[in-house]
This record gives C-alpha cells, structure tokens and sequence, in this order.
C-alpha cells in the first residue's frame, strides 16, 4: 500500500471564507417624528456552522439589524453580503424565526405549514416537500402532531414548528430573533437545549438575537456585543465549551460580559 505524506511543496489549505459579511454597517429607520440611527458602523463575519450572537441592551439596534440580513432594510452605510455577493432583498438562503407564536398559517396543518414554505418558495414541490417537512417536524420532536393545527399547540411547540419550518428549507443561515423570550424559563431552556441538539446534528449556521447574557453564552459560539443606542460593536468574545456551563468559567464571562456592556 502506497501512502503519500505532504511534502514542502504541498500548498496549505485555504483560510475559510465568511458566509456573511457585516462591511460598516450604518442602519436607519424613520418614525413619525424623527429619523431614528439603529446601528453605527457595525462590522462583523460570520462563518460557516457558526452559532453566532448579537448581544445586546433593548434599542441597541440588534433586530433591526436581522432585518437587514434578511433583507428587509437597506444600509444607508456599509455593505451586507451573503457568500461574498450583497444581499439585496430577502430570499430563502436567509430564514426568519420571530418570537411571536404566532407566525404560522392557522388554517393550516403542522405538516401543511412547514411544506407551504418550500412549495411557495419553489424549493420543492409534492412528495419531496412533504418528505423533507415531515423530515423537520420529526427533527424537532413533533411527528406525533403533524397533523394539528396551531391552536392546539403550546407556544414552545408553536416555535418549533416555526423553527423546522425554516430549517427545511435549508438556509445558508437561519436568523432567529430573540425566539424564546416569550417563553416560561422551564420551557425557554428546554427549546435552548433543543437548538444545541439540532444543532449537532446538522451543524447550520445560525445568527440568534438576544438581550439574555446567560442565553448568549449557553446559545453562542461567539457573540457579539452591541452598545446601547445606535448599537455599535463594543467587543467580539468566545463563548465557553457546553460542559462548563453552570461552572465558574460562565460566572467569569458574564461577570465580563455586563462590565463590557454597562461599565462606562
């Protein structure tokens, strides 16, 4: 048996690129009465199989920016891009999940929902759409309900319909907005736990919206903290390893975390 080993000339593999590009980001909206700064030159990247987490205060412009990713909110600075070319407007590499519960069809099925999705958007149509919704729903614990309709679930089973939903459709990245903040904190841990499962079993890309520490640092690869309003980046940080969560590794970062934050 013949085995090659590298030799000098052997070229070194090449860096990994960002899947998305944050380029000096400055975002505004309008109110009635004013023009409303949301974000300030906010630059980040976020890689492939990243769980990555904007942090931040209320106002500091972090769902504004989801917006924008999604595409829904032009930069009136800076550059978003999407696999090296600028994201323009929405589309189905780039999937939502709100916090709302209630962003599913109600006239439609747990199975009917889910495959709305992929055949609207023309990502698959008859048995391969129903294949890959049953698929999903079956990824997020809910194969025994597939066939109900919204209002006979509860509002941690509504998001994981919402989140199977936009996993079906596979996205380049799922972008999750503060998902579980209206949930009790038995079941917001529990649909946490539930993320990290899916998440090793599939490794997507996710960028997760929170103002939670302790949610960023148990959610997070790596987070990003944003400064109160206009939201402009105050610190890019490591999050720590699944095993010691609940150990004094986790006090220290929050404890770092909050001074970053609220120190002035």
């Amino acid at each position: 048996m013949r085995i090659d080993t590298p030799s000098a000339e052997t070229p070194a593999a090449a860096p990994v690129r960002p899947l998305l590009e944050i380029d000096a980001v400055t975002l505004q909206y309008k109110t009635d009465d004013y023009l409303v700064t949301a974000a300030q030159q906010v630059s980040f990247n976020v890689y492939p199989g990243d769980r990555f987490v904007l942090l931040g205060p209320s106002g500091c412009g972090k769902s504004t920016l989801l917006k924008a990713i999604g595409g829904y909110l032009p930069p009136v600075h800076g550059e978003i891009r999407l696999h090296g070319k600028a994201v323009m407007q929405p589309g189905p590499d780039r999937m939502m999940v709100f916090q709302e519960f209630d962003q599913l069809l109600p006239w439609k099925t747990v199975r009917q929902n889910v495959e709305f999705a992929l055949t609207a958007s023309g990502r698959l149509k008859g048995r391969e759409a129903a294949e890959r919704a049953a698929h999903y729903i079956g990824m997020v614990g809910l194969a025994k309900f597939i066939d109900s309709y919204p209002h006979t679930l509860s509002g941690g089973m509504k998001q994981r319909v919402s989140i199977a939903r936009g996993m079906a459709m596979e996205p380049d990245v799922l972008l999750m907005d503060e998902p579980f903040a209206a949930l009790d904190a038995l079941t917001r841990r529990k649909m946490q736990d539930e993320l990290l499962r899916l998440w090793d079993d599939t490794r997507f890309t996710v960028l997760f919206v929170t103002h939670g520490i302790d949610e960023a640092i148990r959610i997070g690869t790596r987070i990003l903290l944003l400064s109160p309003h206009p939201g402009q980046v105050k610190a890019e940080l490591n999050s720590i390893a699944p095993e010691l969560l609940g150990t004094a590794h986790q006090s220290a970062l929050e404890t770092r975390i909050d001074q970053l934050l609220f120190a002035h």
